[in-house]
């Protein structure tokens, strides 16, 4: 059977940010799925994405950007047809870990600073960077033009999804590999060399200059590690 590469977004992207890691993929004769992440809570993220997940018959390589690593890494567990874990400027949380106990532990990540929130009918708020700090604080090896354009397109994240803890963490039993950016404004870089130290990353790679919009600005670089992993777990 066919490998599938699962990639999911994170918070304040949306699935055609991966278009230019898709087009290598399927060079590479990959066949590849953008989940939607619903970006509402963890749990239910996740949920959503088993879903997906049971659906496809042969092995995946599932790869997660940001917050959906954390997605990823919860839908993941205890499913036999993931056989790898890829994460891009991602989350990779321990059991009980949420967003800001990750990115509040080490300095280095002012995204925080430039986000407003947006009252929801049951009370609680979703989350969008602010226009005039996208291209600064999420995309700044962007363009001008495609930054202005991806903003528009954002996703908001809502609340939950960021307070909510992980649960078992599939990284600990699924091989991973890491790729980070050495200027990221979301995640810190520190945060990100823990996080793969401590899931025994059979790779990692840190990409000189490059900002959290890994999967956008550098689609090659992310490819090339999938790519890896995929040949690793085929």
């Amino acid at each position: 059977m066919s490998l599938t590469v699962v990639l999911v977004h994170g918070a304040y992207a949306e699935s055609a940010s991966w278009s230019g890691v898709i087009s290598r993929l399927h060079a590479a004769g990959h066949k590849a799925i953008a989940f939607a992440n619903p970006l509402r809570s963890l749990s239910g993220d996740a949920a959503a994405l088993s879903d997906l997940l049971s659906s496809i018959d042969g092995p995946v390589v599932l790869v997660g950007h940001s917050y959906g690593g954390a997605v990823a890494s919860n839908a993941a567990l205890g499913r036999d047809n993931v056989k790898a874990l890829v994460f891009v400027a991602a989350l990779a949380p321990e059991a009980g870990e949420n967003v800001p106990d990750l990115t509040g532990e080490f300095p280095g990540a002012p995204l925080g600073e430039h986000v407003h929130g947006v009252p929801q009918a049951d009370g609680s708020l979703d989350f969008y960077v602010d226009q005039d700090a996208y291209h600064e604080h999420f995309a700044a090896d962007l363009t001008p033009e495609q930054a202005a354009l991806d903003v528009v397109a954002q996703r908001p994240v809502n609340a939950k999804a960021l307070e909510e803890p992980s649960g078992p963490p599939a990284w600990k039993t699924i091989p991973s590999w890491f790729i980070y950016a050495e200027l990221d404004r979301a995640i810190p870089t520190e945060a990100s060399r823990y996080m793969a130290e401590r899931a025994g990353a059979r790779a990692v790679v840190e990409v000189p200059g490059a900002s959290h919009a890994l999967p956008a600005s550098e689609p090659e670089a992310v490819a090339d590690i999938i790519l890896q992993a995929a040949a690793a777990v085929s």
